[in-house]
């Protein structure tokens, strides 16, 4: 079964209640260094207290280091990707993984009736992934030697 976006962003260090921005009009140099700061890979953009887009490493790589653009003078709008696919706490792990995969991204923005409260990183998926096939794997060897196994750390 699944977990969905809710129960992903609660087993988060903060509860998932963190999510870093940035104002489209900030330089990406800016946007570099909050990320550096934050140990993140992304930040959600936003203009007039809404989202405007979502800002990444990988922008910086392919639209201002490989084109020689200044990233001291170079705007995050300029580099940001507009359309900002998100999820819901509703969605599952899957749909996520489903979504992240067809489109090539990383991070999902959380939005609950249009407001951000969390950010999905292919990271949190892939982590949950890996805890949900230990305790199967868990589940089976106990199965195996006729003991009781452990409770899913959920």
């Amino acid at each position: 079964m699944s977990l969905t976006v809710a129960q992903i962003l609660a087993a988060k260090a903060d509860g998932g209640r963190t999510v870093h921005t940035i104002s489209q009009d900030s330089t990406v140099v800016e946007a570099l260094k909050l990320m550096a700061d934050q140990g993140i890979g992304a930040l959600v953009v936003t203009a007039d207290e809404q989202i405007a887009g979502i800002v990444t490493e990988r922008d910086y790589a392919r639209k201002v280091e490989l084109y020689g653009r200044s990233a001291r003078q170079t705007r995050v709008e300029e580099i940001m990707t507009a359309k900002v696919r998100y999820v819901e706490p509703s969605h599952s792990a899957d749909q996520c993984m489903a979504l992240m995969t067809e489109h090539r991204m990383r991070h999902l923005p959380v939005l609950d009736d249009g407001r951000l409260i969390g950010i999905i990183s292919i990271g949190d998926l892939l982590k949950q992934q890996i805890a949900d096939q230990l305790f199967t794997i868990d589940q089976l060897e106990h199965y195996i030697h006729g003991t009781t196994g452990t409770t899913h750390p959920r």
